[in-house]
């Protein structure tokens, strides 16, 4: 059977980590994570699960002409990165393609955001109040709407688009040379005018004709595309489905989070900037990163946790204590490769099976209302288990943590008390050789010469 999956997966583990359009998309999101998990600070300042504190920062009142309270200015670092994560992304990931096409990466992360923007509608609909009857406005503006989750997947779109029509122009010639002598930046800039300027008229050209159509290119990926996909995502048997390839390729040696991330990562973070918002969904990047493993992949600090309470072997044993304060943390690649777990079938079943029945106790206890869903707050997943679960959602949520990863530990235990059987009758064998091995002079003896 493995050699069976083997031959499945790891060429498909192979084409997608070599994939550049995967690649561009995971690097380019990676732009933005600093930024949100720094926004995320002040909005866990602003939404600290604690009701009397909440209360606290609304009644501080910070400019009295507007009413603005101090709860409103601690949020608005969060509205300054969630509000316009779309802009860091397409940067991001422009920058990211245009290094995998042989290009300026500086001009390709341009081009992509000119292209977003000449197709982005520069109208924000709202009501005003006029002597107490409230009418319909329609004002130019950006709206956050667009340059939020709403527009991540159409900047994605453009961001690989615009590359393409700028790599294929750049290498046709239809450059500007400079002459000789002509600073290097200048050079650069010149040459990337007709480039930039052939991508800018095929997405005015893409704009215009959806605008004689009545519509835009946002309304129709958002509805036909993106909607779509977020539905699927949100969903505990996509969870599952993901997780399980996830950790199938780590156990063959693949980095299995970069894989499926690649694909899944971008919907589970539009999902996570829709609760920020106000949204109400249960499968998000919080809910991933903080309740389906603990430890790492394989929800392995529960296993380090069994190692060192129900195992005898000095292998065993020694890697449990030195990958434990790693674990903790979400740092698993001692047990993954020194136990191991690659490649070993005696623990296939417990690594796949904990994060699975983590991902469903989690989803039913949050669609069940005991739990709170993850409020969209980004949580670095080196947070410790327990503290994170609080953050997230609150003290149930850290309560549930502590469940899953003591469930995890009994799961884990016959398996691991298996292979440290047998490591422990390897060690002993290995004892009674060296003794075997000895050579002591009160073993010599000269009575028979």
């Amino acid at each position: 059977m493995i050699k069976q999956l083997e031959k499945v997966l790891m060429p498909l583990a192979e084409s997608i980590g070599k994939n550049k359009y995967l690649m561009s998309i995971r690097d380019g999101f990676l732009v933005s994570t600093p930024l949100l998990i720094g926004g995320s600070i002040f909005l866990l300042i602003a939404n600290f699960p604690i009701q009397a504190w909440i209360d606290w920062l609304e009644s501080v009142v910070v400019n009295p002409t507007t009413g603005q309270t101090l709860a409103s200015f601690i949020s608005k670092p969060a509205g300054a990165t969630f509000d316009i994560m779309a802009i860091f992304a397409v940067m991001g990931i422009a920058y990211s393609f245009a290094g995998k096409m042989n290009t300026n990466k500086i001009f390709g992360a341009a081009v992509a955001l000119v292209s977003w923007y000449l197709i982005m509608p520069y109208t924000v609909a709202g009501n005003i109040e006029i002597e107490g009857v409230e009418h319909a406005v329609s004002l130019t503006g950006i709206p956050l709407g667009w340059v939020g989750a709403k527009g991540i997947f159409v900047g994605i779109f453009c961001a690989f688009i615009s590359v393409h029509i700028y790599t294929y122009v750049e290498r046709r010639g239809w450059t500007i040379k400079m002459p000789a002598g002509v600073p290097p930046t200048v050079e650069e800039s010149f040459a990337a005018l007709i480039p930039a300027a052939v991508v800018m008229i095929v997405f005015f050209a893409v704009n215009l004709i959806f605008g004689f159509l009545g519509t835009n290119v946002f309304e129709i990926i958002f509805e036909f595309l993106q909607t779509p996909l977020l539905n699927l995502g949100d969903t505990l048997g996509a969870m599952v489905v993901a997780y399980l390839f996830l950790h199938f390729f780590w156990f063959f040696g693949v980095n299995g989070g970069s894989v499926v991330g690649a694909v899944f990562n971008p919907i589970l973070q539009t999902l996570s900037a829709g609760n920020v918002a106000g949204e109400h969904h249960i499968i998000c990047q919080q809910f991933q990163d903080l309740f389906a493993t603990f430890g790492g992949c394989g929800s392995t600090l529960s296993l380090v946790i069994a190692m060192l309470l129900f195992c005898k072997s000095k292998r065993i044993t020694n890697l449990g204590r030195l990958s434990l304060v790693p674990g903790i943390f979400g740092i698993n690649e001692p047990i993954v490769f020194g136990l191991p777990i690659v490649l070993n079938p005696t623990m296939l079943i417990p690594f796949v099976l904990v994060p699975t029945i983590n991902i469903i106790i989690s989803y039913f206890a949050m669609a069940m209302e005991f739990v709170p869903i993850c409020s969209g707050i980004n949580i670095p997943w080196t947070t410790p288990v327990v503290i994170s679960g609080f953050l997230a959602t609150n003290w149930v949520g850290a309560v549930l943590q502590a469940i899953l990863l003591v469930l995890g530990v009994f799961i884990y235990m016959p398996f691991i008390k298996m292979m440290d059987k047998q490591y422990l009758a390897e060690e002993e064998n290995t004892v009674e050789e060296e003794d075997d091995d000895d050579f002591s002079l009160d073993d010599l003896s000269f009575d028979d010469l």
